[in-house]
């Protein structure tokens, strides 16, 4: 498979320390896209760039948590100090709640993944928008899951708040898309190899499902493909 050419684009990973999120930004790194790495876990992060740039890509860590109030904006700050346009961001950090039962959600922690999957993303779209809309092929591509459409017992806390999280994508998906070339997209990534899905099933045999790095791949090509924005897909098991 081919390698698309990003060259001169500016990418935004958030989640980009583990996961899916540093698979992606390595990935779209290799493509010759400039990758500014988003999370909380600065040394993680460093690592991330590291293997950028050992590969011979190039990227900027910017440490945010997004739950911080004025974190999300300091992003948008000093990433408009740098570029003067977002080619592509990729919604990749998410929060999972403790699986209980609806009566017995933890409240604390219910409101992190709220303020985490939903309160943050109007954030990112927020500040980021102008950026966005700068671009001459702007794409946002959000990370999102089974439960937000097909929730499950126990599943509550977290199934709520990525339904919240689609249904902002979708709103300025369609909000936009006759008036900006911005395209955005929600990609389901299915059973993956990462520390959530083994918080979330400890008694899974890991190499039963496939490694973030098959999502990335295809998040990837689809950020080559001319996708219309409100665009949805799942990734296929391995």
């Amino acid at each position: 498979m081919s390698i698309p050419d990003f060259s001169d684009q500016i990418a935004l990973v958030t989640g980009a320390s583990r996961g899916i999120g540093a698979a992606t930004a390595i990935a779209l790194a290799r493509t010759g896209a400039h990758v500014v790495l988003t999370g909380r876990d600065t040394g993680a992060l460093e690592a991330v760039e590291e293997a950028i740039y050992e590969a011979g890509g190039s990227a900027t860590i910017a440490p945010v948590d997004l739950t911080e109030p004025d974190g999300i904006a300091r992003l948008a700050t000093a990433v408009a100090q740098r570029w003067d346009r977002l080619d592509i961001m990729v919604m990749a950090a998410a929060v999972l709640p403790e699986l209980t039962s609806v009566p017995d959600i933890d409240q604390k922690a219910f409101n992190k993944a709220l303020t985490t999957n939903v309160l943050a993303t109007q954030a990112l779209i927020a500040n980021f928008d102008r950026l966005l809309r700068q671009s001459a092929n702007a794409r946002l591509i959000g990370l999102t899951s089974n439960q937000a459409t097909k929730p499950r017992a126990y599943w509550g806390a977290y199934a709520a708040s990525k339904a919240a999280f689609e249904a902002l994508l979708d709103c300025y998906a369609q909000e936009t898309q006759a008036i900006t070339r911005l395209r955005v997209a929600l990609v389901n990534p299915g059973a993956t190899r990462t520390a959530m899905r083994a918080r979330a099933y400890p008694g899974e045999d890991p190499a039963s499902v496939k490694p973030p790095e098959a999502v990335a791949q295809r998040l990837v090509s689809l950020l080559d493909e001319p996708f219309a924005s409100g665009y949805r897909e799942s990734v296929n098991p391995i």
